[in-house]
């Protein structure tokens, strides 16, 4: 008889229990950084974490557990374990959450066969489990050399994704350069975070664009981190990877685990009485109505610890939005911002608006709006671009908002903008202002332009003189808030110190609101 063992290759004996713990150790070892030498040393000489160690950022230390750990394409044997992304679930801040982690090393991070599957149950166990999901992307996208498989799976991923939808939070981060796939799969999560001078997103990079359309750009120009905040797709740029990861737990940390859950009360009870920084509130807004001051200085005084997550700060800054606590529970914030065009909303901020209203709603946060709006930007240019259509989406999300909502007007509320920000007659359950407010159709300027063009126009010099006069009787007599309280189109007027105890007020009778809505098929929102 010939002697097999010869020709063998060396190995564990895995006729004995030991042996075979020991070829599982080897299997596990090759698996936890299964790339190719060559693709290993380019991510480790740009200082960049692997896939794994990723997770492990992201997680509470020792809790990851990772699902599908030896999964590889079938075929060849020489197919590296893993198939390109990591999969698994922990906890953060002692809460439990679903991640997976695309692995650059192994084609790029491209979509296969088995990275669909694993991807898949991930999502799968999300909606069982009812767990948040995190997606850390650093992908090419599909993978040409899978040709249909990999399109076929990326529809199964979309088609999982769509489930979880409004039911759990899904957070993208965007640590490479995402194409195509890479970037339709977080585009439709609910928040994306990308690195400043490393994540880069496109529909088709720089090097496949020149020879099919001639355009000759830099992957910065088309899709780097701060164009792409500044268009709306990201909401928020990070320093750093750990910056990213920090930045996704504190926005977790606002959110509920599912949508059938309240989010989580943090340090209730704290300052319960009036404090220096309310009194602060007295001396915020500037005398002259044109002047503009910081709405982040109200924002830090009126909510707990001045502890405040901003959303797409990049992106139309005309508007803040983001994520602080009232007594302990978070709140959704939507501001104008005096610093920036006057705090006027446009269709970017208008849509921002209307994502981060949906947003919220969706997670059962409740809605505080500080309204300082000369109106809305009119222009050829805005209505080029569809204002009228892309703006409604911000009155059909406030409409159809059902969480407590609750409106504080600081100055100016002018037009179809104070309207949507928050009017008590577009669904505010409380709406207050401060007697530093102006409530009317338009500012002091534009109605004399309009009323007293004519009587201006003929009284010749004496005309900026009548202008003024009746600016002056406008601003005293007409655009205040003391004729919108007494007909009961707001709540009342306030004191400015009394803001942040009053809010704690409105939400705690409203904690149960409940708003019940007849069925249909779909709302027809204006997309």
């Amino acid at each position: 008889m010939t002697d097999l063992s010869t020709d063998a290759p060396a190995g564990p004996d895995l006729s004995t229990t030991a042996g075979k713990l020991a070829d599982l150790q080897r299997r596990l070892d090759k698996a936890q950084d299964p790339g190719s030498e060559r693709a290993r040393a380019r991510r480790d000489a740009k200082g960049l974490p692997s896939a794994r160690q990723r997770m492990h950022m992201l997680f509470d230390p020792g809790t990851f557990v990772e699902m599908d750990q030896l999964a590889k394409s079938p075929g060849d044997p020489k197919n590296p374990i893993g198939d390109g992304v990591v999969t698994g679930y922990g906890k953060v801040d002692g809460r439990p959450v679903a991640a997976f982690s695309h692995d650059q090393t192994v084609a790029g991070g491209t979509v296969g066969e088995m990275f669909g599957r694993k991807v898949a149950k991930l999502y799968e166990f999300a909606a069982t489990a009812g767990v948040p999901v995190v997606g850390i992307n650093d992908s090419g996208g599909a993978r040409i050399q899978d040709a249909v498989t990999s399109l076929v799976w990326y529809s199964e991923l979309g088609r999982r994704q769509d489930g979880l939808c409004g039911m759990v939070p899904q957070i993208s981060m965007i640590l490479g350069k995402c194409v195509g796939g890479a970037v339709y799969a977080p585009a439709n999560t609910d928040v994306l975070v990308g690195v400043e001078d490393q994540a880069y997103m496109f529909v088709t990079g720089p090097e496949v664009l020149r020879p099919v359309t001639g355009e000759t750009t830099s992957a910065e120009d088309l899709g780097g981190a701060v164009r792409q905040a500044t268009w709306g797709n990201l909401h928020h740029v990070a320093k750093d990877e750990q910056a990213a990861f920090d930045w996704v737990k504190r926005y977790l940390s606002f959110m509920p685990t599912t949508s059938h859950q309240r989010p989580p009360v943090i340090n209730p009870g704290l300052e319960p009485e009036l404090t220096p920084s309310d009194l602060e509130l007295e001396s915020i807004i500037p005398d002259n109505d044109n002047e503009g001051y910081d709405i982040h200085e109200v924002i830090l005084r009126i909510f707990d610890d001045g502890d405040f997550l901003e959303y797409g700060e990049l992106w139309a800054q005309n508007l803040v939005c983001g994520f602080a606590r009232s007594n302990g529970s978070p709140v959704g914030v939507v501001a104008n911002q005096p610093m920036f065009m006057a705090g006027t909303l446009d269709t970017q901020a208008s849509e921002k608006a209307a994502r981060f209203v949906r947003l919220c709603n969706a997670f059962n946060i409740p809605l505080v709006f500080l309204v300082d709006v000369p109106g809305i930007l009119p222009g050829l240019e805005e209505e080029r671009i569809g204002t009228i259509r892309r703006s409604g989406k911000f009155i059909y999300a406030y409409v159809e908002a059902s969480v407590p909502k609750v409106t504080i007007i600081l100055r100016k509320a002018y037009g179809g903008a104070w309207a949507v920000m928050g009017s008590k007659q577009l669904g505010a359950d409380f709406s207050f202002a401060w007697p530093t407010a102006r409530l009317a159709v338009m500012g002091a300027e534009g109605a004399a332009a309009i009323i007293k063009r004519r009587e201006i126009e003929e009284a010749g010099e004496n005309g900026p003189a009548i202008r003024k006069a009746f600016i002056d009787f406008y601003n005293q007599f007409m655009a205040t808030p003391w004729l919108a309280a007494e007909r009961g189109y707001i709540d009342g007027v306030i004191e400015p110190r009394d803001t942040r105890l009053l809010i704690r007020k409105c939400l705690a009778q409203l904690q149960d609101k409940e708003l019940q809505r007849a069925p249909r098929r779909s709302y027809l929102m204006p997309i």
